[in-house]
């Protein structure tokens, strides 16, 4: 059966935002934290600068308005596990956050909420 609830979304702050870094730093990437640093937060780097692997799942290529390319969204294999059945919702909320995220500069960070798939 076809998913139609795409497994991760951006907020339309998210979006904006990722335009911006998008200008500033060339393709990007996401791999959501695993809780060592902010652990709610996907981190964002440049496309190919964090490293995956088999220990980690692509869930999305996100599309954005204003960016050529697909955004990469990852998480690692065991976390995955355990939010297999939510919907993340990128977001972008005040403050700086602890994490090496692209973000950081601008005084605000990305952070993920999570919704029960079919909720």
């Amino acid at each position: 059966m076809y998913e139609e609830t795409p497994r991760v979304e951006l907020t339309p702050a998210a979006a904006d935002l990722l335009r911006r870094l998008r200008a500033t730093h060339g393709p990007l990437m996401f791999h959501q934290s695993g809780g060592c640093c902010d652990g709610s937060a996907p981190m964002c780097y440049p496309e190919g600068e964090f490293r995956t692997g088999d220990a980690d799942v692509l869930l999305a290529e996100l599309d954005v308005e204003g960016v050529a390319e697909p955004v990469t969204f990852w998480m690692s294999r065991s976390q995955y596990e355990v939010w297999s059945h939510t919907r993340l919702i990128v977001d972008v909320v005040e403050g700086r956050g602890s994490g090496f995220s692209l973000e950081a500069p601008e005084g605000v960070r990305f952070l993920t909420r999570s919704r029960v798939v079919g909720a």
